[in-house]
């Protein structure tokens, strides 16, 4: 039997009557008329300049090109990879410093907290790759773009965490101390498992901003997805294309973790989060 789960969005947007769907849908035409209108002048104004002359697109039916390509993905998948890891770990113990008691350590989290999540991902970014050299501390360059990138996340996933562990009802931790377990088994073994469960989708969603945060490798030369499109574009002097591609690529590892989202939410029956 199909169940019907109900969202953040039910609770907040009433079903609309049969006059509000009509007009919805007369909007919903008319806006999909004036963006095909635009594509089509956009269109235009390119091919008036030439940018869909075969020179500009015929080296995409060499396997080397998207080999090329594919080696530059494979580099972003590592950069984001190893930054969603790292933004986890760090997110959690900051985390665990936000909730703890103690209110140094309160403190001292809830600042960096607040100055990773300000702080813009690029200046993470120079810092690692000008300052941190001076201090005779050269690491590789997946490094240089993974750590800052994960930096610049963690804040956010920490408050992510907090608020899954904030909907845990309190009352299964007073049961849980009542029964005899410490403060660390009952985290361990019943608060934290279920905000995971809560917090899923957001952690995914979190990932998306990772993956878009990692085209900043450019600036360090690292060899991921935008790197290599630079190359392609230095050597075939070809902009348009392979920007065109390489935004189809990342729409598409968008839409594939925005889809994994939304499937893990209605498994776990908790609202879906929808990057930007």
């Amino acid at each position: 039997m199909n169940t019907y789960t109900r969202t953040v969005r039910d609770a907040l947007y009433e079903e609309p009557g049969k006059k509000a769907k009509k007009q919805i849908a007369v909007a919903t035409a008319i806006s999909l008329v004036a963006i095909a209108v635009f594509i089509f002048f956009i269109a235009k104004a390119f091919y008036d300049n030439g940018q869909f002359d075969a020179k500009y697109w015929s080296f995409f039916t060499k396997y080397t090109t998207w080999r090329f390509i594919a080696n530059g993905l494979v580099g972003t998948l590592e950069a984001a990879f190893l930054a969603g890891l790292m933004a986890f770990i760090i997110g959690m113990i900051f985390m665990i410093g936000r909730i703890c008691n103690y209110k140094i350590l309160n403190r001292i989290a809830t600042v960096l907290i607040e100055f990773t999540r300000g702080v813009p991902t690029l200046l993470f970014i120079y810092f690692f790759f000008l300052i941190v050299p001076q201090l005779g501390i050269n690491l590789p360059s997946i490094f240089r773009i993974s750590i800052p990138v994960a930096i610049s996340a963690c804040g956010v996933v920490a408050e992510v965490l907090r608020s899954g562990v904030n909907a845990v009802p309190k009352g299964q931790k007073e049961a849980a101390l009542s029964l005899g377990m410490t403060e660390s088994k009952t985290f361990t073994k019943i608060i934290f498992p279920q905000a995971i469960h809560q917090v899923i989708p957001a952690l995914i969603a979190e990932i998306v901003i990772v993956v878009k945060d990692t085209t900043f490798a450019y600036v360090i030369n690292f060899p991921d997805l935008m790197q290599n499109a630079k190359v392609l574009i230095s050597n075939y002097d070809a902009l348009l294309s392979v920007y065109l591609v390489v935004a189809v690529i990342y729409i598409i590892i968008n839409y594939i973790l925005n889809k994994i989202s939304v499937a893990i939410a209605r498994r776990t029956q908790t609202s879906p989060v929808i990057t930007r």
